[in-house]
């Protein structure tokens, strides 16, 4: 017990972290150029630090680079450990995707400001690009939570929570016992064909029935406990066995959408730094 709580502390800690350097990086590039970055268009060329802020300079130039290697290094750090998995030794694929999200939040931050909030030619389409592809991937990372997965982080099979909730109605073999009218309506809420919504809704209200009916029974406070956390993780194991289809589903049609957009950035870019490069500006080196 104490582990684990060891555990969600760290995580905590380890999220908040991440989220905080996204905060504080925005707010200090926002502060450092915001005189810069509020001036008109056809005014920064007088702008006295001009040559520091603009995209081709050595500050704006500079975000550009890093933000496109903090992007890079989060989608090839990611796509290849979740397919193939040599990294689940070492970490976590739930924690690895959280680095993935934070290092594809940063990147566009950065590139942001390196563009100087100035969006035109072929650069505003990865520029959108980029917003849709974070966009959706705030999406995607929430059908990536509500899908069934284990301590790992590896998603479950049907099969998997089948067997799991056989051993959950194992446990409540004495409910069946005692009190058959109790325990066949547990059975129906696992046979509930309702929607996904309409299930989550109704889950309070059905538990609360049952809670009710038990304490009917009359028995001693440490069984009374037992049955019931049984019965709760049983109809929790219904709802993720409901909520494993619909969720892989939907995730099948995000990744339609948000590969595309990500492809088209990455085409987009990769002319972009050609054209760059082609015209001469490399930076620092």
């Amino acid at each position: 017990m104490g582990t684990t709580g060891k555990k969600n502390w760290w995580h905590i800690i380890y999220q908040s972290t991440l989220a905080l350097i996204v905060i504080l990086v925005t707010l200090w590039l926002g502060f450092e150029g915001y005189d810069y970055y509020q001036t008109p268009l056809e005014e920064r060329f007088y702008h006295e630090h001009h040559e520091w802020f603009k995209a081709s300079g050595l500050f704006g130039h500079g975000l550009g680079i890093i933000g496109t290697a903090l992007i890079t290094i989060g989608v090839f750090l990611y796509i290849p450990a979740k397919k193939y998995g040599f990294l689940e030794k070492y970490i976590r694929l739930r924690y690895l995707l959280e680095f993935h999200i934070f290092l594809c939040t940063l990147g566009p931050i950065l590139i942001l400001f390196h563009t100087t909030f100035k969006f035109g030619g072929i650069v505003s389409i990865a520029f959108w690009s980029m917003v849709l592809v974070v966009l959706s991937g705030v999406v995607g990372r929430y059908i990536y939570l509500q899908i069934p997965r284990s301590i790992s982080g590896r998603e479950l099979s049907r099969q998997e929570l089948k067997e799991e909730q056989e051993r959950s109605l194992a446990a409540l073999a004495v409910v069946a016992d005692q009190a058959p009218e109790l325990y066949q309506q547990i059975r129906e809420y696992q046979n509930d064909e309702k929607g996904y919504f309409a299930r989550r809704s109704h889950f309070r209200n059905h538990f609360s029935q049952l809670k009710s009916q038990l304490g009917a029974l009359h028995l001693d406070a440490k069984e009374h406990k037992l049955i019931l956390s049984n019965i709760k993780a049983e109809m929790v194991l219904q709802q993720r066995i409901h909520r494993l289809a619909l969720m892989q589903k939907l995730f099948k049609y995000w990744h339609v959408a948000h590969r595309p957009f990500a492809l088209i950035m990455l085409l987009v870019v990769i002319i972009h730094i050609g054209v760059t490069m082609a015209m001469g500006y490399t930076w620092i080196f």
